[in-house]
């Protein structure tokens, strides 16, 4: 366990030093809380750029609260994911192309350690960024339209953040067979770009899609109750997390024996 503790500790210093726990949370802050402004203010926004005739009254529907905060859901679906995905892109492979990681295992270091150390460093680091970005958000919509419950705000805060805990883990799966950081970003974006279009386009036969949780915390959050395809959907992603995890572990150690 101290060893773990040793190697985690260092996965924080090192995001430390690349100022990632400044510039993660000011990003998914500014993605959360650009939404609730400009839905609220639009009708200014629009006024102030001009081109419309005198006299011309601009009347706009006002979303509802739900709807507000589940449009900064889509941009945490779109935006967010970007940034996840290039922040863990290079977390194992960069270390193995630079050599470091052959340094520290050429020590009594267990490869599962060494692998779920750098998963937790990058999990607490997302699910940080996006409690205070998703935070600020429902403070905002509370402020300019109305508050939703809190149950609710943490009931769609953890189901969506299952999504996202399964993004990091298939990047960190890619981390230990490619060496690439560009490589991996790229064929990470793209599988989960084919999956979200498989899983909406299809959604009648994928419902247990882990892409859908977005789609199932949105029509929560728009007032309505989770649907009951909304279990198997997180069943089907704890397992690929943890599948996922244990592959991780056992292509990086034989990659790194070979």
């Amino acid at each position: 366990m101290n060893q773990w503790l040793t190697l985690f500790k260092k996965e924080i210093l090192e995001m430390s030093r690349n100022y990632k726990w400044i510039w993660v949370p000011l990003t998914f802050i500014l993605i959360a809380v650009k939404e609730p402004l400009t839905l609220y203010y639009m009708p200014q926004i629009i006024d102030s750029l001009g081109g419309l005739p005198e006299g011309a009254v601009i009347e706009l529907p006002v979303p509802s609260a739900g709807e507000a905060l589940a449009a900064s859901l889509s941009q945490f679906n779109t935006f967010g994911v970007l940034i996840i995905v290039l922040i863990t892109m290079g977390t194992i492979a960069g270390e193995r192309k630079s050599g470091v990681a052959g340094l520290i295992l050429v020590k009594p270091v267990s490869y599962a350690r060494f692998v779920t150390s750098k998963w937790a460093g990058s999990m607490i680091l997302i699910w940080f960024s996006y409690f205070l970005g998703y935070f600020l958000s429902w403070y905002y919509v509370g402020i300019l339209f109305e508050f939703i419950p809190f149950s609710n705000f943490l009931q769609s805060f953890f189901v969506y953040g299952i999504w996202l805990t399964l993004i990091v883990t298939v990047v960190i799966l890619f981390n230990t067979f490619i060496k690439s950081p560009g490589a991996i970003g790229f064929i990470s974006i793209g599988i989960i770009v084919i999956l979200s279009l498989l899983s909406s386009s299809l959604s009648h036969l994928l419902e247990w899609s882990p892409a859908l949780l977005s789609a199932y915390t949105n029509a929560f959050i728009m007032g309505r109750n989770f649907p009951d395809e909304v279990l198997p959907s997180i069943i089907v992603s704890v397992f690929t997390i943890i599948l996922s995890m244990l592959a991780s572990i056992a292509i990086f150690k034989r990659r790194e024996l070979a």
